[in-house]
């Protein structure tokens, strides 16, 4: 087994005004050689964007768009014809394929927004590109990792072309379990939304973050009440 610690504080950050950003990975103005993707994992923001703020319509293509709100509720606007509003509690997928355009802003005038976004990279390029939008509450299970993304249509939760799977979990402290790589030769990237956890014999506090390779099962006890992201992915791709 292999780990590698990204703590909180070491992430790269920057603050427009109306969007206080903090980057896991190499993004816009901070570049860092060592932190440029893990596996087909390409970006993980973690964005807090100010009431009304937001990202004016822009371009993407052959990218795995992943979109999780915290708190607060993103409004969406896409070139597929979708007007949505994202709030917290639910997941947005959007695979870019061979080309789309959107707009993201903040839908409350008076409240912050705080979200998660996520981009992979696919396993299949120049595809129709597409939209999927679902709350998490039919799938939600106290003290269990529930499956929130996968790469086949009919599973549970929002799918993408990769071979990836997401997790969440609300664990109370003192939870002891295991987590089974999906696919061998994937990685596992786990990141503490809240809470303090011990995985792979490391001690992560919120918002620090574990790379884990080279095994196919890891060990996690929740040392407080707990909210983690879990993202099981390719390695090479």
């Amino acid at each position: 087994m292999q780990t590698h610690i990204y703590k909180a504080d070491s992430r790269g950050t920057a603050d427009y005004g109306w969007l206080k950003a903090t980057y896991s990975f190499s993004f816009a103005n901070y570049h860092n050689p060592e932190r440029i993707h893990f596996g087909a994992l390409r970006v993980l923001n973690d964005d807090v964007i100010a009431p009304g703020g937001g990202f004016d319509t822009h371009p993407h293509d052959n990218m795995e768009i992943i979109t999780i709100p915290l708190s607060g509720q993103l409004a969406h606007k896409d070139s597929m014809g979708h007007t949505s509003v994202i709030k917290s509690g639910e997941i947005q997928v959007m695979s870019a394929g061979k080309g789309v355009f959107h707009s993201e802003f903040n839908a409350s005038q008076t409240e912050p927004l705080n979200l998660f976004q996520i981009w992979l990279f696919p396993n299949e390029k120049n595809v129709a590109p597409r939209y999927q939008q679902i709350a998490l509450e039919t799938l939600e299970k106290r003290n269990e990792l529930y499956q929130i993304l996968g790469p086949d249509k009919n599973d549970k939760g929002v799918w993408i072309y990769q071979d990836a799977w997401f997790y969440m979990g609300k664990l109370d402290a003192g939870w002891k379990g295991s987590y089974q790589i999906k696919k061998e030769g994937n990685g596992l990237y786990l990141m503490v939304i809240e809470g303090e956890v011990t995985i792979a014999g490391q001690n992560l506090s919120k918002r620090d973050a574990i790379g884990i390779t080279n095994t196919m099962e890891v060990e996690i006890e929740a040392l407080s009440n707990s909210h983690l992201l879990l993202m099981d992915l390719p390695m090479n791709f």
